[in-house]
């Protein structure tokens, strides 16, 4: 029995542990919530002088979240619970956001990224030729360069899926090619073909003597994996972790999960994008209709940024000397140039929002069209705002959505902000077939980011997300034509589908978008 086969006969046979294990945490979060609520309860009732403390708490929270330097959406989000229950929601509040854990995380992360800047230098030639071609673009990678290390690269090529099917059968490819290292991280890692097969090539690579490290984050033990799954590939040769095992214990550092999905291959080739490791993502099983869902794939020398965003997060939890000088790879000249590339990552614990001032600059350096295919539609009032005020410039703005959804709660949400956008002149477009889970933005036929960043405050705001950014590459056409191609499948929205939805999910959706930002 091959090790994808092992694992997926496990995995079968632990279903009812892995949902007694999540039914436990859940507990564990209640029992905390409850046991928060009956001290504040018992101490109100206890004395004026709690009582008087609790406000003190609350009067000072406020303060804090009007002064914070944070969304102002997710202000009024945290101004609410604090409104109607005055002492709970700020003694809440102080206890979510005030953790030491989240610090020390960011720290590390911080840490590692300096450490990085050894190995990934400035390219001033190639940015300073990009600023003549394009003075937008050049600000765009200044910015990149001195906020997120990621230097614009030339010398580098990209293959452009426009299904997670195709993906996978290049990423078995070069898989089997390795010789040097295999490094992947993953926000989804679930049983099935695409992951057995996956497997069976990294334990062959590890016996080869191939060095193979495999990362994904820790929700998947809810519901996917069982907890001992890292030992499991450890046992086999595959050095694995998990990014932040869930646990039954408070902490906002929860909130800010890995969705990145990267592999690099011997410093030579990276994939980015939507896909996971999970069958629906190839289409082999069919959970909301058709899933359209795309990738990139990268050659020359923007892989080198690829592989130290993997360094870096998977050293964060590490205690061993630095080894990175060994993937540090020369400039490979056999590459040839087209266009540009910026590939980028978003730390959700830093004052900077990488993600969305990615997004932010080419809707508003836009002239002719943004083109955007997100699974979801959850906007802060900044993207808002500009996706509006480009439509009302005259730039087209078309934005492709999911006709089946995976999560009622955000399709509900996402809704209400459908006539808003569509009185304004912005085109909103649902795939028929299926779920779209496909993070694109595609402009002027000239610019074109894809990767792992949703438009929604969980990728915008709270998750460590990655991307990759092109301008005048000659793929960008085949996405637009994708895009293109998309769009004959779908139907046009307008304002009158709002009113066709049940009440109840219209109340529901504008009581969601009060926490919103919190979510």
């Amino acid at each position: 029995m091959s090790i994808g086969e092992k694992v997926n006969t496990r995995l079968g046979a632990i279903k009812t542990v892995i949902y007694g294990r999540t039914a436990m945490i859940l507990l564990g979060f209640l029992a905390q919530l409850i046991m928060l609520a009956l001290g504040y309860i018992l101490l109100r009732n206890y004395s004026y002088l709690f009582y008087f403390l609790f406000l003190s708490i609350s009067a000072v929270a406020v303060v804090y979240i009007f002064n914070a330097p944070d969304n102002p959406d997710t202000k009024l989000s945290w101004m609410l619970p604090i409104a109607i229950f005055p002492v709970f929601g700020a003694i809440f509040y102080v206890t979510i956001v005030i953790q030491p854990g989240t610090k020390v995380l960011y720290n590390r992360l911080m840490y590692q990224a300096e450490h990085t800047k050894k190995y990934v230098l400035p390219r001033a030639d190639t940015r300073d030729r990009l600023r003549t071609e394009s003075p937008h673009m050049g600000q765009l990678a200044h910015y990149l360069e001195n906020c997120d290390n990621s230097p614009v690269y030339d010398n580098t090529q990209v293959k452009y899926y426009a299904l997670g099917d195709s993906q996978f059968v290049d990423m078995v490819e070069e898989l089997k090619k390795a010789e040097k290292y295999i490094f992947m991280e993953f926000f989804i890692v679930a049983g099935g073909r695409m992951l057995g097969a996956i497997l069976d090539i990294l334990l062959e690579k590890a016996r080869q003597g191939v060095e193979v490290r495999f990362m994904y984050d820790g929700t998947n033990v809810l519901w996917n994996l069982p907890n001992d799954f890292p030992q499991m590939l450890e046992d086999e040769g595959i050095r694995c972790k998990m990014f932040a095992p869930i646990k039954p214990i408070f902490s906002p550092h929860y909130n800010n999960r890995d969705h990145r999905k990267i592999l690099v291959v011997d410093g030579r080739v990276a994939f980015t994008g939507g896909i996971n490791l999970a069958d629906e993502y190839i289409n082999e099983k069919e959970r909301f209709g058709h899933w359209k869902d795309v990738g990139i794939m990268v050659r020359g020398d923007a892989v080198e940024r690829f592989t130290y965003m993997f360094l870096e997060m998977w050293n964060e939890s590490e205690r061993e000397p630095d080894t990175r000088e060994k993937y540090k790879l020369p400039s490979d000249a056999s590459v040839s140039s087209d266009g540009y590339a910026i590939p980028y990552s978003v730390c959700p614990l830093g004052p900077e929002r990488v993600g969305e001032r990615v997004y932010l600059e080419i809707i508003n350096t836009a002239h002719t069209y943004v083109h955007i295919m997100t699974p979801y539609l959850i906007l802060d009032y900044q993207m808002l705002m500009a996706l509006i005020y480009a439509a009302k410039r005259g730039v087209e703005i078309v934005i492709i959505m999911p006709h089946i959804p995976d999560k009622k709660y955000a399709f509900v949400l996402a809704k209400t902000y459908y006539n808003q956008l569509l009185e304004s002149g912005v085109k909103i477009y649902e795939y028929e077939p299926g779920f779209v889970h496909a993070k694109v933005f595609v402009s002027d036929d000239v610019k074109a980011v894809v990767g792992t960043v949703n438009l929604d405050y969980r990728s915008l705001y709270h998750h460590f997300e990655c991307g990759l950014i092109l301008y005048r590459n000659s793929e960008i056409a085949v996405i637009e034509k994708d895009v293109q191609d998309t769009l004959k499948k779908c139907m046009e929205m307008n304002t009158e589908d709002y009113k066709k939805m049940k009440l109840i999910d219209r109340a529901l959706g504008r009581l969601m978008r009060i926490v919103a930002p919190l979510m």
